[in-house]
């Protein structure tokens, strides 16, 4: 009933579903040990009753298998019980006990069993179960006329749930017998047909039933004379195996398996095939995983009772893979959110979900980042960048694409000397030794400041970055930066000393700050920093996270001081452009390497002094 509720839910297979059932045994070979007249031909006689239970005249014939209209094949029980309701197969005579099996290609839920029985229904019996394929086998029911003699088991007529019956092997009928299975009678109940306790108990590879006691048609002799008693066999009309293809309650349709060809039957329209065509984004035989861009959630059968569909959440993947997987641990650290995690990224991307540019390549903000030519490959000069000690490569900053220089070079390439340095070579460009500037490819120095040759470049493409563009930081970078090269000017250390002086210098604001990289514009210099702390700031609002220092030093003197090195933290004083919004370094600056005690100090003084 809740596989038939669940497959009438929706058609389309919205909710939880299920293909329709049909007869398992139809298109399969059923195998037994014998069939009458297989060897040689064989008379037999079969007996009913009338309503007194007095002997009807017995029907005797002959059964050979080597003509068609008197053999009873195995094939008979499979065959349209309402095309061919009087068609039967047949043990051969006087065998003792007999095995009837159906072998599956594929898993299948089963539900019940109906046999109707041409000769006396067994004295005894067992319906068993695999679910290997024949590996191992599992007991369904144990059918006997005394069950506690037979098998030392409870007889369920007497209390409900037991394991045996004697409901279905009396002798009467004599003809016609059915002996009925419900996969799910008491004890077995299951709510949600697709639980784990109810495909324990309904799924199968292999069904057989096991006929261990023949018996004999008990009726009252028509007349006071004996009559011999009539030899002993099986016989059974039809043997329907009720169920259908198995998938977790992800299909309502299912296609043959591969390599199934289906035993042709008189009357046999429908057969019950056993690969799913997979719904709700799930994948197999059987349903049983996602679907391969699908992995963002652990997979789950639908939910029979409630019919959820459970289906399988896709990953985040940017358009970058063609396949994910789910990981648990990504699962946990997520808060149970998402655990999909993308394979093999295309496009030079890489992370969980393909979110950021491989190292070598920086993201065209111009381009949404789906796009297949989203990461463009660095352009770092071979000559001019810096190889960090991430590997022998030049990495680029993949939000930009701006490359880290050697000493006295500049530009997002790092393909020309600063204003100031010359010599652009291997070992990076050398200070001038001039007042002014000089020849960026001689060093001879210019006569006034209009020879000055300026390096102007075109002001970057700026973007609102999404919240999956990764942030970029240059912890690992041991320092190749312009600001580190100290030779155009002498640096002298400061020291903080007379708190009045540092009032004095009416400073606009005072922050630590980290410094992540430097680049010349052309017509001025900027560094990347990112603010860990505000002490001071007055007329523009400062926040933690990233900013620009625009260093005066680098274009209106040619001098590196003071000295920011990639990489460290510094206490950094100096002076808002209210007009331009930035924040300027200059040698009239505090700049000093960040101490936790040089912080508290000048907390101190901007609180107690400078007020």
């Amino acid at each position: 009933a809740g596989l038939g509720g669940a497959a009438a839910a929706s058609s389309p297979c919205e909710k939880a579903c299920n293909p329709r059932m049909g007869n398992l045994a139809h298109g399969r070979a059923l195998r037994t040990e014998t069939s009458c007249g297989r060897h040689a031909a064989e008379p037999f006689c079969s007996y009913s009753e009338d309503e007194q239970r007095r002997c009807r005249r017995p029907r005797c014939g002959r059964c050979s298998g080597a003509h068609a209209g008197l053999a009873h094949p195995a094939a008979a029980m499979a065959d349209s019980p309402f095309l061919r309701p009087r068609t039967w197969w047949q043990a051969a005579r006087d065998t003792p006990r007999e095995t009837i099996r159906l072998d599956l290609e594929a898993a299948f839920y089963f539900t019940h069993l109906i046999m109707v029985f041409k000769s006396p229904r067994p004295a005894a019996m067992v319906l068993e179960r695999s679910q290997d394929f024949g590996e191992t086998w599992k007991p369904y029911k144990y059918f006997a006329a005394n069950c506690s003699a037979t098998f030392g088991l409870e007889d369920d007529v007497m209390q409900r749930g037991a394991i045996c019956t004697s409901r279905y092997s009396s002798p009467f009928p004599c003809t016609g017998g059915e002996v009925i299975f419900r996969a799910l009678s008491p004890p077995y109940a299951a709510e949600d047909p697709y639980s784990a306790e109810a495909q324990a108990q309904l799924k199968i590879t292999n069904l057989r039933v096991r006929l261990l006691e023949p018996q004999g048609c008990p009726c009252l002799p028509a007349s006071p004379a004996p009559q011999p008693l009539p030899a002993l066999h099986y016989a059974v009309y039809d043997f329907i195996v009720k169920g259908s293809c198995f998938c977790n309650g992800h299909a309502d349709h299912c296609i043959p398996v591969a390599g199934f060809k289906p035993v042709k039957a008189a009357g046999v329209l429908h057969v019950v095939h056993g690969k799913c065509m997979c719904k709700h984004n799930t994948a197999g035989s059987h349903c049983q995983h996602c679907a391969p861009l699908y992995n963002d959630q652990p997979w789950q059968a639908a939910d029979g009772k409630t019919g959820d569909p459970k289906e399988c959440q896709s990953c985040k993947c940017n358009g970058h893979a063609d396949t994910c997987h789910f990981d648990m641990d990504a699962w946990l650290a997520s808060g149970n959110r998402s655990g999909g995690v993308c394979d093999n990224c295309q496009h030079n991307t890489e992370g969980q979900h393909c979110q950021r540019c491989k190292l070598g390549f920086y993201r065209d903000l111009r381009k949404p980042f789906s796009a297949p030519d989203t990461c463009k490959p660095c352009s770092c000069h071979p000559v001019g960048s810096a190889v960090l000690p991430l590997g022998p490569r030049t990495f680029c900053d993949p939000s930009t694409g701006d490359c880290p220089c050697k000493p006295g070079v500049a530009g997002p390439r790092c393909d020309h000397c600063l204003p100031g340095y010359w010599g652009f070579s291997a070992y990076g460009c050398r200070p001038c030794d001039c007042a002014r500037s000089c020849d960026p490819h001689t060093g001879d120095c210019h006569s006034s400041s209009s020879d000055v040759t300026w390096h102007n470049e075109a002001p970057p493409f700026q973007a609102v970055l999404n919240e999956s563009e990764p942030t970029w930081g240059w912890e690992d970078e041991q320092g190749f930066s312009a600001l580190r090269h100290s030779g155009k000017c002498e640096c002298k250390e400061q020291v903080l000393g007379n708190p009045k002086v540092f009032c004095g210098m009416k400073y606009t604001y005072v922050i630590k700050t980290k410094i992540l990289s430097a680049h010349d514009k052309g017509s001025h210099a900027e560094v990347s920093v990112k603010i860990k702390k505000i002490l001071k700031s007055t007329k523009l609002k400062i926040l933690r996270g990233k900013r620009t220092l625009y260093p005066e030093s680098w274009t209106n003197r040619g001098c590196t001081c003071p000295i920011l090195s990639p990489g460290l933290e510094y206490l950094v004083a100096g002076h808002e452009d209210v007009r331009t919004g930035r924040l300027i370094v200059n040698m009239k600056s505090f700049v000093h390497q960040w101490k936790s005690a040089l912080g508290r100090k000048v907390l101190e003084i901007l609180k107690r002094d400078c007020n």
